[in-house]
């Protein structure tokens, strides 16, 4: 039972965790953090498909060993197979729906940080005087 899924490359983290907390770069990191989630997501279904056909597969090859009346210990570890994909199939499923469920809270997250600090950065960005840094007057 082969899959059609590509090993991706692996690569370095979607958004770097370094002290930059400037209203652009938070919203850079979170853009990025929510393009990673959702592309997560689209990869995780697509192999909860992929476990589901190959799980049909093995229980149609466990039938077939049992109608060809080979030996009773195949048709079980056949279909020992096809349950064991069974299971890690709803484990992926659960994999998706929380990686949706952080994808979506992330775009919210973004939407709620741009309404309570995009009109200050904006302020801030277009003054011609330089303005304190945050938590300047929190000493």
């Amino acid at each position: 039972m082969s899959s059609d899924l590509a090993p991706r490359p692996r690569s370095a983290a979607p958004a770097v965790a370094d002290g930059d907390n400037r209203y652009k770069a938070v919203q850079a990191k979170l853009d990025a953090l929510g393009r990673a989630l959702d592309d997560a997501g689209l990869g995780l279904e697509e192999l909860v498909r992929s476990i589901r056909k190959n799980a049909k597969r093995a229980e149609d090859a466990a039938r077939d060993v049992d109608n060809a009346e080979l030996d009773p210990r195949f048709v079980e570890l056949t279909s020992n197979v096809g349950i064991a994909l069974g299971g890690a199939g709803v484990q992926v499923k659960k994999l998706y729906e929380t990686a949706q469920e952080t994808a979506d809270l992330t775009h919210d997250t973004k939407r709620t940080h741009s309404k309570l600090y995009g009109a200050l950065d904006d302020i801030r960005s277009n003054r011609r005087e330089k303005t304190p840094r945050p938590g300047f007057f929190n000493r």
